[in-house]
């Protein structure tokens, strides 16, 4: 897992490029990480970094948690987050360091992570997007039924898993491939363009787009082939195979000099 950000959700804005192009983006507001602890495979059988993010009062703070930041010598944060870390990554990583926006950079693809807007008890056709019934006549009162749900006697009940009328939202959600418009630093702003999940307040984390990175290491293993030759050039796979073969052949003799030969 890649090491990311703990921010908060604020709201939506738009920025305008220098093309005078309008760009809807999502404002976090990712404020510094303080790494609390480093997690090693000796100690605790993996590898990961935990960080704290905002403030907290110390009356608030519940002496365990209360001693574990004292004793990285970190002030108490509202909230915690871990990362695992892979092999050889996050080896300068220090107890009482921070992680900033600037570890982002404009135009950088991430991955956005956030508890998605509850939408409380919804039908099935809000939920699980059915069709609903028919909407001509004939059909009265179950325009937006779920319809059946089983069968008679056998099995005589309802397989697991039926999508059926419940509570919608509230759910942990990742959107992948969003892009970082802007970054404000001194703010610790980060304007990211794309459907960011959660509410407004809501906590979500930051990371770089595992896709983005996988698909760099697959070209930098697998380089491009060599581009193809210009269109009409001699042997090139734009021009005719035939064309190419008969520039290719010597131009027959003459008819009368194959006879002068052969007397």
């Amino acid at each position: 897992m890649t090491i990311g950000l703990v921010g908060r959700k604020c709201g939506m804005t738009r920025v305008f490029t220098d093309a005078g192009v309008t760009v809807p983006v999502t404002v976090v507001e990712a404020l510094p990480n303080r790494i609390s602890q480093v997690k090693d495979v000796k100690t605790d059988s993996y590898r990961a970094v935990q960080v704290t993010i905002g403030s907290r009062r110390p009356s608030r703070v519940p002496k365990a948690l209360a001693g574990h930041f004292a004793k990285a010598n970190v002030a108490a944060g509202y909230a915690s987050q871990e990362f695992r870390l892979n092999k050889n990554e996050g080896e300068a990583l220090v107890v009482g360091g921070e992680f900033k926006v600037d570890m982002f950079t404009v135009g950088q693809i991430v991955d956005v992570t956030g508890t998605t807007v509850g939408k409380g008890f919804q039908g099935t056709m809000k939920r699980h997007n059915f069709a609903g019934g028919m909407k001509t006549h004939g059909n009265s009162l179950s325009h937006r039924a779920p319809g059946s749900i089983g069968q008679r006697q056998t099995p005589g009940r309802v397989f697991k898993g039926k999508r059926m009328s419940g509570h919608m939202g509230v759910r942990n959600r990742t959107i992948e491939n969003l892009r970082v418009v802007e970054i404000d630093i001194p703010r610790n702003l980060l304007l990211i363009s794309g459907a960011v999940p959660g509410a407004e307040g809501g906590r979500v984390v930051v990371r770089p787009s595992s896709k983005a990175a996988s698909q760099a290491r697959r070209k930098r293993l697998m380089p491009n082939k060599a581009p193809a030759a210009a269109k009409g050039a001699p042997g090139s796979k734009g021009a005719p195979a035939g064309k190419a073969a008969s520039a290719a052949k010597p131009a027959p003799a003459a008819k009368g000099a194959a006879k002068a030969d052969k007397k």
